[in-house]
């Protein structure tokens, strides 16, 4: 079953915040639940991102967070995929997929004029992931950063 989060209390909010606490220290940052709790809370309260979570009766397992920003020369929307991640022990059971093809249908559903996403280059298992569920590598624009 796939949710999306509404609001924070929704049954699933701390599993929510547990995934996204585990995807931050998966790349290396240090445990931080009541931050974590905080900065979702906020998300979601303030409708800056969509959260979807998939799971069971019991629990959530997979997190994918969206972001929706206008694209102005189609006068459309581009879906942004920010996070995406899945605990260890469901891994290989289609819930990344399931939860890609629901968030690329109700993008399509929206109007959305395109759907994308940003992994590292290293991340093969992603990669393939991503080019089976139809995502292609962009090679015409430049992904620049600034940290401020």
């Amino acid at each position: 079953m796939i949710v999306r989060l509404t609001a924070v209390a929704h049954p699933w909010f701390a599993d929510a915040v547990d995934l996204f606490d585990d995807y931050r220290q998966h790349y290396g940052a240090n445990p931080a639940p009541d931050a974590v709790a905080a900065w979702l809370r906020d998300q979601v309260v303030a409708e800056r991102e969509r959260v979807y979570l998939a799971g069971d009766e019991s629990r959530a397992f997979g997190i994918c967070s969206v972001v929706v920003v206008p694209a102005a020369l189609t006068l459309r929307t581009v879906w942004l995929i920010r996070d995406l991640f899945v605990a260890e022990e469901m891994r290989r059971h289609h819930v990344a997929r399931d939860l890609l093809d629901l968030v690329a249908a109700e993008a399509r559903a929206a109007g959305a004029h395109r759907l994308a996403l940003q992994t590292d280059v290293a991340n093969d298992r992603a990669l393939a992931l991503y080019a089976k569920c139809g995502f292609g590598t962009l090679t015409d624009v430049a992904l620049l950063d600034r940290i401020l």
